[in-house]
């Protein structure tokens, strides 16, 4: 990235849209990770069950993402491969202190990529492990071994540790995100 690259995105002159479909089960806190991402004077206070999908907007230095955020109850799963060819990354979300749906969160995350709008795409990954703050909960390692995702070969990814009430872990993985774009920009 070269100093007017730079500058025009320290200025806000330069941004890029990048569409991100923000998934994981219901109650693993997709919700309260978007709402932290967002400016303060932006952020909702009562945060609350999404059903179906809402649509919010938050930028960085050089990128300005539209984030789907596509509800995780079973019946609303079906719906999120409807925006998979739109989806320029993916955020996956999980539950950290949910030792019983793990292996749910696994079933979702094989199923959508295996889906046919994803399969053969290089599309940036990015899981946040949240709720590090419970009792008990996963370490990013050892959701990363049970979700398997040294097995996705084909495709950049990275797990961050994350406490979305208190916005811990989320800025990483964020930078990553833009940072995946810029590799993409430039290569």
């Amino acid at each position: 990235m070269g100093l007017f690259d730079k500058l025009a995105g320290w200025l806000g002159l330069k941004k890029k849209e990048v569409n991100v479909l923000c998934l994981g089960l219901d109650n693993s806190g997709k919700t309260t990770i978007i709402n932290q991402l967002k400016p303060f004077n932006a952020q909702t206070q009562d945060i609350v069950p999404t059903i179906g999908f809402s649509i919010e907007k938050f930028k960085t230095s050089s990128l300005s993402f539209t984030v789907f955020d596509m509800s995780g109850q079973g019946r609303y799963r079906n719906l999120w491969e409807h925006y998979y060819k739109e989806g320029q990354a993916i955020i996956f979300v999980v539950d950290s202190g949910d030792k019983l749906r793990m292996v749910v969160a696994k079933e979702e995350l094989d199923t959508l990529l295996n889906h046919p709008d994803i399969k053969h795409r290089r599309i940036p990954l990015l899981f946040f492990a949240n709720k590090m703050d419970v009792r008990d909960a996963l370490s990013s390692v050892k959701v990363s071994q049970l979700l398997c995702l040294e097995k996705i070969k084909d495709k950049p990814w990275h797990i961050c540790a994350s406490d979305a009430v208190k916005g811990e872990g989320l800025l990483e993985g964020v930078d990553w995100l833009q940072d995946q774009n810029d590799e993409n920009v430039r290569g």
